[in-house]
């Protein structure tokens, strides 16, 4: 009986765990929804003209120095779009890995 009371407590445990995951990757998922038209968003305005002009401001101190100025960095945005490329892909890999 022993054995059972065990299994029956850590069965219960990994539902627990599990529902718990299952909620917070509900939440994420409506965050990634809302992300991904921000990364559309960010994309155009890198290869845009608007980001030429908005650089250039920054380059000749036009900006105010306490502003944050991240997404004048090709880099900041790029390494941003790998980032959600990257997590696609492990998503991707998950998915299909599951389905096996």
């Amino acid at each position: 009986m022993k054995e059972t009371i065990n299994r029956v407590k850590a069965m219960e445990k990994r539902l627990r765990r599990t529902k718990k995951v299952l909620k917070s990757m509900e939440y994420a998922l409506d965050e990634w929804d809302l992300m991904n038209s921000d990364i559309k968003i960010l994309s155009k305005y890198l290869s845009s003209d608007e980001w030429k002009v908005d650089m250039k401001a920054n380059q000749n101190g036009l900006l105010p120095e306490s502003m944050h100025r991240d997404v004048l960095s090709e880099k900041g945005i790029w390494d941003t779009l790998v980032d959600q490329r990257v997590l696609m892909q492990r998503l991707f890999e998950l998915i299909k890995n599951e389905q096996k």
